[in-house]
């Protein structure tokens, strides 16, 4: 249950996904910005990244929760958002990252260093 909480964005409409993703991605670009906690340039894995993240956690994650039906009916609609965002993401991850970072550059400046 935890864990579908803290990534249910990722098993919601596309809308409701990219806004959460976009949120942590600026908040992770901000940190490496700021060089905190050696955070790194989100900017050089997030598109793929989240690829992984979904084959790897979020679609077992749908899979589970439709086999235990803990959500009910629901759960059909987590694991195929997951799966529809997960194409729709191979689909646009690049140009929504590149988007991403013009918004954080126009914010926050360019980054000092690319590591």
């Amino acid at each position: 249950m935890i864990q579908a909480s803290d990534a249910s964005h990722t098993m919601q409409h596309w809308n409701v996904y990219t806004k959460w993703n976009a949120r942590l991605s600026k908040e992770m670009y901000k940190a490496f910005m700021d060089g905190r906690a050696g955070a790194k340039n989100p900017a050089l894995f997030w598109a793929k990244g989240e690829i992984g993240f979904f084959d790897f956690s979020i679609i077992p994650l749908a899979k589970k929760l439709k086999e235990c039906g803990v959500f009910g009916v629901s759960s059909d609609e987590f694991l195929n958002y997951a799966l529809a965002n997960r194409e729709e993401w191979e689909r646009k991850g690049e140009t929504t990252v590149e988007k991403l970072v013009l918004e954080v550059e126009a914010e926050y400046g360019k980054p000092q260093s690319d590591e």
